[in-house]
């Protein structure tokens, strides 16, 4: 029998979705369960996030960033666009009324990733008309962001590290992005690192400015679609999903795979010999994350096209078939019965594609997340 287990794990799960629960045996119950969990292993996830408490507005930069890499329905656009595997975008936490000040809980990031950019996006505002001369007299100021090395010495050199510094228009009002990677590389190695981020905004002669005449916009006093957001860009390195022999134990034990009416259906099929309908191809395979209780904390998509594989490899295998030389001459010797136990070769995904998933961790933080191998292209004997 050829291994199926990926296909067989989603074809198990889409039929015993949560609307199903009531009338599952213990057994069907226990086996969903395991399923489950072994699909969340495949996201890379030990237990399903939680849903956010509210309802939640994700970033427009996460949005529009994920329909930049990826279709409707989350396939990879172009492998080449998206730096590493994973985004995460992380809202200011800070309790701290001290201007200019920013803190981001980073907890959620793995030593073990690869830190590729990271980025501090702030939303200038227009600077608000006062009698100091100083808002009618400069066009441009200096402003730099530190890494703050000491929270009761932040007005000396010791206290905190310049990481970026730009020249901006004063009355302009738009999203500014400064590079902080070497701060957050900092964080994710040690924890207790991270006392966060401090700006400062100086006139071109050096002079600081208030928070009248250039300010950006907070977590505390501004619309969320302004709130201060660090921009992480990784890479887990987990770019293949080895499936342990337990879960084709799972899968080949479902009650979906010895469905009745399965069964008949393929009984019939053997005893057509239609080539045509026989042959090795691709046939659709919707996983609905409604229906298997994700849709929760996935914001997009709201499911997506796997695809499985399905038919004959029988000899003669045909071009359409796709198959390899090695499933060529092993379709002939089963044909030709010259070895005992040597079996038809498989209808087998000969071509994968990665897609996307944009959801809330745990921390209500927004991620954007790209899987390889997760959708069949195309399919042929093997």
């Amino acid at each position: 029998m050829c291994p199926a287990v990926g296909a067989s794990l989603l074809l198990l799960l889409v039929s015993l979705g949560p609307n199903c629960t009531a009338r599952l045996s213990g057994h069907s119950q226990q086996v969903r369960s395991q399923a489950l969990k072994r699909l969340l292993e495949v996201f890379g996830m030990e237990d399903a996030p939680q849903s956010p408490h509210t309802v939640r507005q994700p970033p427009q930069y996460m949005l529009d960033l994920y329909n930049t890499v990826a279709d409707v329905g989350g396939l990879t656009k172009d492998p080449g666009l998206l730096a590493g595997n994973t985004v995460r975008s992380f809202l200011d936490r800070t309790r701290s009324q001290q201007f200019q000040f920013f803190f981001f809980n980073l907890s959620s990031v793995a030593r073990s990733e690869t830190i590729l950019s990271a980025e501090l996006h702030l939303f200038k505002l227009r600077g608000r008309p006062s009698q100091d001369s100083l808002y009618h007299r400069h066009h441009f100021c200096q402003v730099s962001v530190y890494q703050i090395l000491d929270n009761n010495n932040t007005s000396t050199a010791d206290g905190k590290r310049l990481l970026s510094s730009r020249v901006l228009a004063v009355h302009d009002s738009t999203w500014e992005v400064f590079t902080i990677t070497q701060a957050v590389y900092v964080w994710t190695q040690n924890k207790e690192s991270n006392k966060g981020l401090l700006v400062i905004v100086r006139t071109l002669a050096g002079l600081q400015l208030n928070n009248q005449i250039v300010r950006f916009a907070t977590a505390r006093d501004h619309h969320s679609s302004k709130q201060p957001m660090l921009v992480l860009f990784t890479d887990d390195e987990r770019r293949r999903i080895t499936t342990s022999s337990s879960l084709t134990d799972v899968a080949t034990e479902t009650p979906f795979l010895h469905d009745t009416t399965l069964q008949n259906k393929v009984s019939q099929s053997r005893s057509t010999r239609s080539l045509d309908f026989l042959a090795c191809q691709r046939y659709p395979l919707y996983v609905d994350f409604e229906e298997i209780g994700w849709s929760g904390w996935i914001i997009s998509p709201r499911g997506y096209n796997a695809y499985h594989c399905k038919g004959s490899c029988v000899f003669p295998l045909g071009q359409n078939m796709r198959p390899t030389n090695h499933a060529t001459v092993q379709s002939i010797i089963n044909a030709l019965k010259l070895t005992k136990g040597v079996a038809s070769p498989c209808c087998v995904p000969d071509k994968l594609f990665s897609i996307n998933l944009l959801y809330f961790d745990d921390d209500e933080n927004v991620v954007l997340k790209q899987y390889d191998d997760m959708v069949a292209g195309s399919c042929g004997c093997h």
